[in-house]
């Protein structure tokens, strides 16, 4: 992953995003000094105000600055001094300030310090940190073609670019590079990389990659980092680890661009299995390795793995910030291990939106409908103000606990009381808590009387409820404006021929699945995984034949069956076959088989803790 804070280049000096001096002083100048002796106070105290906070004092005294007399501006190396601290703390009054005096001495004879590109390099990345892109461009463009800048420059303006959301800007500024300097350096690479990622170009990717190979300068650690990113990202895993695998040297940067890549693209036990491989070596972490990998946990609910990261983070003596510890919460939730959400929760010193709306999502998600209202209240008790997350938690948390009228008491609430204009999600939601409380005349009143479209979610959660309460027709009208809105969404195909299934329609419902097969659309196959004794296990729907063929699997399905008393429900089975066949199928559901590998592999009181094609069961 590329580093922002990475410091921009110039031959003589490097331009760093924040000051390393640690002189301290509390001198101030009343007048310039002139002896040498006078001149190196005044460099030192110029060095320490901005250290300590004291910008107007700095920038009076960069006013009055040794060489300054009435009639000149303040001198470079004043100037050079001042902005790295007007850099760091995003300070962009008094670099707008210092500017403005720049522009209004360039008129006079030696005095145009703004073409200095010792300065240039300064104020374009002030500019460019504050989110004043455009005057950073100005900065970068005085002077006009009559002006020769170093590469050093040009980079700085990329990087500002890039900051500031604007990569296909950053790579044309690279062009211009490329046939302007010929062979560039590391820092120009690094931030062209660092804008083909964003942009997911990966074609414009592998032409900057050769570039590199053909440098003389060997690629340092950033631009390998780069490289891994930009690789990874686009999914194409052999290549990034060939670069990861060629780094002479790997830093937690390193681990994390090829671990966030990997997440990126959905390769989340490739990502578990690199975190693990990370910490084997020693390499600790850093808090965005956290806070990428505890999704990851909370994805393929592996509880165990994000315990030990949890310890981690306790026995660690740098303190987690919000976003951490609301990701760890995330993980604890999603997990369906409320108990430890809530103590994070109540162990964290500086609680923010965020993290009251992870708890409240938790509670809901996991059916706990009581303890999510009562963490509402408590949340508006504590100061908070709800949005509009707080309301869709709330509000899918009552339809799938059936709790019709407390949503729509809520969806008022969320209007008159909270000043919360409903958005898409939040009409989608209370369609739903009417639909499945088969309140159908109430949910069309709402999709007639919205502002705004109806969208493909709201008409997918019309459809939903035609489902579960066995309405052909208006299923059918509902799932024609769906194949208009998302006419490649497998999906609705797959539930209209549900509904025809459901109502015995078989012709119908056959009828849909030929047209799917004719429009080369695929369901997703059926995919669940747990976390058994260290290790994440996969199983797909009609597979693992081996193990549903072994002893101790049909010996367990025996007492299921016996001593249990465990019929299988073959009404899932939404096709015209045997009752045989219908029981096998049903068998060879992929939670069923992972619950049996469970069953087999975990001891006695243990929780099973499934997770179906990204849901948790």
């Amino acid at each position: 992953m590329l580093s922002i804070a990475r410091a921009i280049h110039v031959k003589n000096s490097a331009i760093s995003l924040s000051t390393n001096l640690t002189v301290s002083t509390n001198i101030i100048a009343t007048s310039a000094p002139t002896t040498p002796h006078k001149h190196r106070l005044y460099d030192s105290t110029l060095k320490s105000l901005p250290k300590s906070g004291k910008l107007d004092e700095a920038l009076r005294l960069t006013e009055s600055s040794p060489s300054k007399s009435p009639a000149t501006a303040p001198d470079a190396e004043a100037c050079a001094l001042f902005l790295p601290s007007c850099i760091s703390r995003k300070a962009l009054e008094h670099g707008q300030r210092l500017y403005l005096q720049l522009l209004l001495y360039r008129a006079r004879p030696n005095q145009d310090l703004l073409s200095n590109p010792r300065l240039k390099s300064k104020l374009i990345p002030l500019f460019s940190v504050c989110g004043r892109a455009d005057e950073a461009r100005r900065v970068f463009e005085d002077g006009g073609e009559d002006v020769d800048l170093p590469e050093s420059v040009w980079v700085a303006m990329g990087i500002g670019y890039s900051i500031n959301g604007y990569p296909k800007e950053a790579l044309f500024l690279y062009y211009e590079m490329v046939s302007r300097f010929g062979q560039l350096d590391n820092f120009a690479f690094s931030m062209a990389l660092k804008a083909c990622s964003d942009l997911g170009d990966l074609r414009i990717g592998r032409a900057v990659h050769a570039q590199v190979v053909k440098a003389t300068e060997d690629p340092d650690q950033v631009v390998n980092n780069a490289l891994v990113r930009l690789y990874s990202e686009d999914g194409c895993f052999e290549e990034a680890i060939r670069v990861f695998d060629e780094m002479p040297q790997r830093n937690v940067v390193s681990w994390n661009s090829l671990i966030g890549g990997l997440v990126t693209k959905d390769g989340v036990f490739e990502a578990m299995e690199a975190f693990r491989i990370m910490q084997g070596k020693g390499m600790g972490f850093s808090w965005v390795t956290l806070t990428t990998i505890l999704p990851v946990c909370a994805q393929v609910t592996a509880l165990v793995s994000g315990k030990e990261i949890h310890a981690v983070m306790v026995k660690s003596t740098a303190k987690p910030d919000a976003p951490v510890l609301n990701s760890l919460m995330d993980m604890y939730a999603k997990c369906g291990a409320m108990d430890y959400c809530r103590r994070v929760l109540d162990g964290m010193q500086s609680k923010d939106l965020s993290s009251w709306n992870t708890l409240i999502t938790g509670y809901a998600i996991n059916g706990l409908m009581t303890e999510a209202m009562e963490s509402f209240q408590e949340m508006i008790c504590s100061s908070f103000s709800p949005d509009g997350i707080t309301f869709i938690a709330l509000l899918s948390g009552c339809s799938h606990a059936g709790l019709t009228d407390e949503g729509c008491r809520l969806f008022e609430r969320m209007k008159i009381e909270y000043a919360v204009s409903p958005t898409v999600e939040h009409y989608a939601c209370l369609v739903d808590v009417l639909g499945r409380a088969r309140r159908i005349e109430e949910a069309l009143g709402i999709v007639k009387n919205m502002h705004f479209k109806p969208t493909g979610s709201i008409w997918g959660s019309l459809l939903n409820s035609c489902r579960i309460h066995g309405l052909v027709p208006l299923g059918e009208a509902v799932a024609k404006q769906l194949f208009e809105l998302e006419p490649d969404n497998v999906g609705n195909y797959v539930m209209l021929s549900n509904i025809y299934a459901s109502a015995g329609m078989w012709e119908s419902g056959r009828t849909v699945r030929e047209l799917i097969e004719k429009m080369g659309m695929k369901k997703e196959a059926g995919c669940s995984w747990l976390h058994v004794k260290s290790k994440i296990h996969t199983f797909m729907a009609g597979g693992s034949n081996g193990f549903r063929n072994s002893s101790e699997y049909k010996k367990v399905w025996q007492r299921l069956m016996e001593e249990a008393g465990y019929v299988p429900d073959t009404d899932v089975v939404l096709h015209d076959v045997s009752e045989e066949t219908r029981a096998m199928w049903v068998c060879g559901h992929s939670e069923r088989i992972a619950t049996m590998f469970a069953l087999i592999n975990t001891g006695l009181g243990t929780p099973i803790r499934i997770t179906k094609n990204f849901v948790f069961a």
